[in-house]
């Protein structure tokens, strides 16, 4: 996955709680069997009982089109661990989502697809939506993670708290693997001492269709 460390773009105010997975990413019906995510992304709320587009849906106004930042409320991203969620976000340009709270599931598939997931206290996250809101998608803010920080029109840096595994992860643009690999030379150390330490747990090389028949 791609490092993140800072961005600058539009934040979109989409202030609803509990927003759960279904609505953000709906599975594609025979319409559409295989998946556009950038059509997916809220597929259903963006769109009137005709199918038209509702344009005064916030995602559909002209000054939203193209998101860095999503600022949402409580509980964004709760129900099913769709990872696809995740990826209509990306597919969107959405590089950072800020909310009061994140489901625990949604979180880690941020952070797996290199996404940074903020979450803000109430009076830090009221400060932000209320700036976010007068700004109206007409100037950009910044999120930093190096220095931990949300900047823009209308008031004073905003400073964010995240793990130091997690903001490693995401500068370094490492998922699972990634940090496994980082320990590459460790592991392979053990794996030649446990072969000459205790060799009868090794698994035997058999060539194709010598196998033992049981």
């Amino acid at each position: 996955m791609k490092a993140f460390s800072t961005i600058t773009g539009i934040a979109v105010p989409f202030l609803e709680d509990d927003v759960n997975t279904d609505q953000i990413a709906p599975i594609p019906t025979k319409r559409s069997l295989k998946p556009n995510y950038r059509e997916m992304f809220f597929f259903r709320a963006r769109r009137l009982s005709d199918d038209t587009l509702n344009p005064d849906q916030v995602f559909n106004r002209p000054q939203f089109a193209s998101p860095s930042i999503l600022v949402a409320g409580r509980n964004f991203g709760c129900g099913s661990s769709r990872e696809g969620a995740v990826w209509t976000m990306q597919a969107m340009g959405i590089h950072v989502l800020i909310a009061r709270s994140i489901a625990d599931l949604y979180r880690e598939n941020c952070l797996q697809n290199g996404l940074l997931p903020i979450e803000l206290p109430d009076d830090k996250a009221r400060d932000l939506e209320q700036r976010v809101l007068a700004a109206d998608g007409s100037a950009p803010f910044t999120v930093d993670l190096v220095t931990q920080t949300i900047s823009g029109p209308g008031g004073a840096n905003i400073h964010f708290d995240i793990s130091a595994a997690d903001r490693m992860r995401l500068l370094e643009g490492l998922d699972d693997i990634g940090l496994s690999l980082k320990h590459e030379a460790a592991i392979a150390a053990f794996e030649t001492k446990m072969k000459q330490t205790s060799p009868w747990l090794q698994r035997a090389i058999r060539a194709p269709g010598t196998e033992p028949k049981i």
